[in-house]
């Protein structure tokens, strides 16, 4: 009977999804990141031509979110814009 028990649980260990690790499509995303916020606020500070409101809002992007997907676009962005805080960490 034990033998039985564990040769169905390996059977089901063997057909169970993995839970690996993943990237995850942006796109599908539900919830707003304080990156992907700061990242539209500068581009409508850009919209309404506020080139120093999109450059502060780029560099506490780049300061204090580092890490977030819009950082090394925000740097970029700040490198066109001769920010100070382009080159990053």
């Amino acid at each position: 009977m034990v033998l039985r028990a564990a040769g169905l649980l390996a059977a089901l260990a063997s057909v169970a999804p993995l839970q690996c690790g993943h990237t995850s499509d942006p796109e599908l995303q539900l919830d707003e990141t304080p990156g992907d916020a700061l990242w539209k606020l500068a581009q409508q500070f850009e919209a309404a031509h506020d080139a120093a409101g999109e450059k502060r809002t780029l560099e506490y992007l780049v300061h204090e979110y580092p890490a977030s997907r819009w950082a090394n676009p925000a740097r970029d962005k700040l490198a066109q814009l001769g920010g100070n805080d382009a080159g990053g960490p």
